[in-house]
């Protein structure tokens, strides 16, 4: 391990880091622009410049390998006066149009500009300007701000893996733009408005909406997928304005996918914020004491087999848990959190859990995904799988739709038969038993099938046959799509003895056996087969539910609410109140509280304290946050079934609207259009 002198301060580092990350290690503070841990090394802005004994001129930090005995000088006036000149170099070109530019306040140049800039520049030649590229819908462009740090071109590249950014021209014609003038359509593009040390690229649907010392920011947990990344949340009074990424090396490193950061305008339309009863076959403005009494009076006035309740995909563990408990004091065992009706079994947690974990993918030395597109199902679990691929040692092959996945893959076709000849350890199986750490990828659309509990078992088989289960290593994933899901599992939101699944609960409502049903915001359902059943929404979006329901009771979204989640890998987490809900919505598990005073069967907790105790108390591993319970594996799925010939598919036709969030976006609805192509609003195939 090399041995530097850095400030006079002697430090051991491991070998291969650079010398900016020894000064870091250090304590020393090195100004940069073009450098990003993540990214490959540019070394192209030169503000890391540092003094390095017996070298003739300053050493750009970033670029140089930490060697034995290297002595470095980070502050000395060699140092400062070149990073002066380096800033003054900077700024000949650059608008400064700081208190017009929206990037104003969070502006690495502007920063770097205090420490090291002047109050004068001593060149008299006119300013270059460079015309502003069209990036799409979700990126705005002031490209005459650009100094050529190139991090949008190398994450884009690198990370990203769509190769849709270059840069063209050299010296002061160099400019950054789109091949053949393409809009940028990864699902991950936003992270370059991060990255932009400059105002070059921010976000247009928030541009000049606030200024950063207007907002309250909030850290939380995003529910648009089953990832569980880690954001925070930026609000101004009632309003969500933006969210943003917050580091988390376990889960999503630094980045979120473009649905978790710009679909927080639809937030603010469509909402529920007052209780509806249907009067004579309309919706109508009721008070909560009327809302609640007319549910209740439905719920006691139904025999207890005749009501079922149904959570939708954004519920929270809270509110599921309430609901189940209501449901139980009814005497009802009618209730299901499976919208897409997979079957899984509560009590084989290994077969719903993304057990390698997505810090764990990094470890595998090959990968089988069966029935998935996680590009679209979960973006940060694909950029994970592609800096593994990028690694080098890492074959990944794929059963199912054929799609870019921004890595190499073999593709096996889409037939389900082809499961049975890899149970059987024919062709790619060959691989896995090879590999040292082998991993699948199960798709939660290969089990929302007729033939699902066929295809679980024999995802079951090739992971046993192929040496991915054993101590200390599981290679079996689930990729859950819902953020609600794995939460409902851990706590059995599922049929009771002689209770019935969701395929039943809307057959029996079409048929007329089922009086009530209870949505909670369930809304991906087919509201069709509900038959005549008086059906109660509580949601927070006038969505599929809603239009549905004989009564809403409006509830709070993500961002409204003190509430817990549990991702696929089954780490519970909490997201944090950031605004509150609009007129008179309200926390969902309060809702149904006071439904429960309604009905005479008083739930025992009256703060959200007392009902995560009893969670807790009937669910011990909820209570540890971000810790994740090893999975013990069993025998599920179905052993003797055998799957049909429909090919495998996606869940998901519109990566921008998959919830009612995303469809009450406008920002969706305009990726939706340019970026796919289509107006449609269906997400579920």
């Amino acid at each position: 391990m090399p041995k530097l002198t850095i400030d006079g301060t002697a430090i051991e580092v491991e070998a291969g880091l650079t010398v900016l990350q020894a000064c870091e290690l250090a304590g020393a503070e090195i100004p940069r622009f073009c450098y990003h841990e993540r990214l490959s090394i540019a070394s192209n802005c030169r503000m890391c410049l540092v003094e390095m004994e017996k070298s003739p001129k300053p050493i750009a930090s970033c670029a140089m390998p930490a060697a034995d005995g290297m002595v470095i000088h980070t502050d000395t006036a060699t140092v400062r006066k070149a990073r002066k000149g380096v800033m003054e170099f900077l700024l000949i070109n650059h608008p400064l149009d700081c208190p017009i530019c929206d990037q104003g306040g969070e502006c690495d140049l502007q920063d770097q500009a205090m420490a090291y800039g002047f109050d004068r520049s001593r060149f008299n030649e006119n300013k270059r300007a460079v015309a502003d590229k069209e990036f799409g819908p979700l990126i705005k462009t002031v490209m005459t701000r650009c100094i050529h740090c190139t991090r949008c071109i190398r994450f884009a590249t690198e990370v990203a893996g769509v190769e849709e950014l270059g840069a063209i021209g050299r010296g002061e014609h160099m400019e950054v733009v789109t091949y053949v003038d393409k809009m940028v359509t990864s699902e991950l593009s936003g992270n370059i408005i991060d990255l932009c040390p400059v105002g070059a690229l921010t976000s247009k649907p928030y541009a000049f909406a606030a200024r950063p010392w207007e907002l309250r920011e909030t850290e939380s947990i995003d529910v648009s997928d089953a990832v569980g990344c880690h954001i925070r949340i930026d609000a101004r009074g009632r309003e969500v304005m933006r969210v943003l990424p917050r580091l988390c090396e376990e889960i999503n490193e630094e980045w979120i996918s473009d649905k978790t950061r710009f679909a927080v305008d639809g937030l603010r339309r469509q909402r529920l914020d007052r209780p509806y009863l249907r009067k004579e076959g309309k919706l109508t403005p009721v008070g909560w004491p009327e809302a609640l009494a007319a549910v209740g009076a439905r719920l006691t006035g139904s025999a207890p087999q005749r009501i079922a309740a149904i959570a939708g995909d954004l519920a929270d563990v809270e509110a599921m848990m309430a609901l189940k408990d209501l449901m139980q004091a009814l005497g009802s065992p009618h209730l299901d959190c499976r919208q897409d009706d997979a079957p899984f079994d509560p009590a084989a947690r290994a077969s719903w859990l993304f057990n390698t974990t997505i810090a764990g993918i990094e470890q595998a030395d090959a990968c089988l995904i069966i029935g998935s597109n996680p590009r679209w199902e979960a973006p940060i679990v694909n950029a994970r799988l592609r800096k593994r691929f990028l690694r080098g040692g890492f074959k990944v092959a794929a059963l199912g739709p054929k799609v870019d996945l921004t890595y190499g893959v073999e593709w096996l076709g889409a037939s389900p038969g082809t499961l049975k000849d890899l149970a059987d350890g024919q062709g790619f199986a060959e691989v896995l038993k090879a590999a040292s750490h082998p991993m699948l990828i199960l798709g939660a659309g290969a089990v929302a099938r007729p033939d699902g509990a066929a295809v679980l078992g024999l995802a079951r088989e090739i992971a046993e046959r192929c040496g991915m289960v054993r101590e200390g290593w599981n290679g079996f994933n689930l990729l859950h799509t819902a953020a609600a899901r794995v939460g409902g599992l851990e706590i059995g939101f599922t049929p009771g003895a002689g209770g019935r699944d969701l395929q039943r609960i809307l057959a029996a409502a079409g048929a007329g056996e089922m009086e009530v049903v209870y949505l909670l915001g369930a809304d991906e359902i087919d509201m069709t087969r509900l038959g005549r059943a008086f059906v109660v929404y509580q949601g927070h979006h006038g969505d599929a539910g809603a239009h549905r329901a004989d009564a809403i009771l409006p509830g709070a979204a993500y961002t409204e609410k003190d509430a817990t989640y549990v991702n696929m890998e089954g780490r519970p987490q909490q997201t944090r109140l950031a605004a509150y809900p609009p007129g008179e919505a309200r926390e969902d598990w309060t809702i149904i509280r006071a439904l429960s005073d309604a009905v005479g069967r008083r739930l025992p907790y009256d703060n959200l304290v007392q009902l995560r105790r009893r969670i807790h108390e009937a669910y011990p591993r909820l209570g540890r946050l971000r810790a994740i319970e090893p999975a013990a594996w069993q025998t599920f799925g179905a052993e003797t079934a055998a799957v049909t010939g429909e090919p495998f598919r996606s869940p998901i036709e519109n990566f921008y609207m998959t919830d009612p969030i995303g469809r009450a976006s406008e920002t969706m609805a305009a990726c939706t259009e340019r970026l796919l192509g289509r107006r449609g609003t269906g997400t579920h195939g």
